[in-house]
């Protein structure tokens, strides 16, 4: 039987990509966010047949368990839940409104928890879980506090499922990327950090990004495959930085 991969996220940037891997790899590939047209075009992009988007809003208890159903009425288990969901914004502690900076907990962290809590029940024995979190797990800046909790707080996450999903073998790993081209790096202004004076001047001028570009996508989807695959059996709770080395400097 072809084997089934849940990315939450999917429509875009990272989620997309490593939808795109599993499916170049064979897999069945359930695109899910809460864009709908994003996630058509995603599926109707993909390779091989068979490929399933549900429109679902990670936030929302009412459509996650929709998303529930729907997947129990379409398949008998899945084997990897990819969670990719995402959102950036630069938002002070002090000064703020509460809802706005809110949002990023509301969306990674709690979205996450319930997402898993959907999900997780319909998940194969042996399965695998990965989350998208950020080198933003363990380090600062300004204006990227909500954010920054929010991955942390993902990250503890998934050490807690490793522990207790271990009894039916299922691994929970993250995957923290550091700069990658994706939609998330355009700002207001429409423009790319990554194309930058600042870019340019903090991160490739004076060393403080040894591979001195930023990852593509397919680069991060590259590491979630192996995350799914059997030279990863051994592996959980584990951290995978994916930087191009940025977080060995100062």
């Amino acid at each position: 039987m072809r084997k089934r991969v849940i990315v939450l996220g999917g429509s875009s940037g990272i989620g997309k990509a490593i939808a795109e891997r599993f499916a170049r790899e064979g897999w069945q590939v359930i695109v899910s966010s809460c864009n709908s047209a994003a996630n058509q075009k995603t599926v109707g992009g993909l390779t091989g047949e068979g490929h399933i988007a549900i429109d679902a809003d990670i936030t929302s208890d009412e459509q996650m368990d929709n998303l529930k159903q729907s997947l129990k009425q379409n398949l008998t288990g899945f084997d990897v839940l990819v969670n990719s969901v995402g959102i950036s914004k630069n938002i002070p502690v002090l000064g703020a409104d509460f809802s706005e900076w809110n949002d990023s907990l509301q969306v990674m962290l709690y979205g996450t928890v319930k997402a898993c809590r959907s999900l997780i029940p319909l998940l194969e024995d042996g399965g695998r879980i990965i989350h998208i979190t950020s080198i933003h797990h363990e380090r600062v800046a300004k204006g990227s506090s909500a954010y920054g909790m929010a991955k942390a707080a993902v990250t503890q996450l998934t050490r807690s499922l490793a522990l207790e999903l271990a009894p039916r073998n299922i691994l929970a790993n993250t995957i923290a990327p550091g700069f990658v081209d994706t939609p998330m790096s355009i700002k207001a202004d429409g423009k790319s950090e990554l194309n930058s004076e600042w870019f340019k001047h903090n991160y490739i001028n004076y060393d403080h990004l040894p591979l001195k570009r930023a990852a593509s996508p397919e680069e991060i989807a590259g590491v979630a495959w192996f995350s799914a695959g059997p030279d990863a059996s051994y592996m959980t709770c584990s951290v995978v930085t994916v930087d191009g080395g940025l977080t060995i400097t100062f």
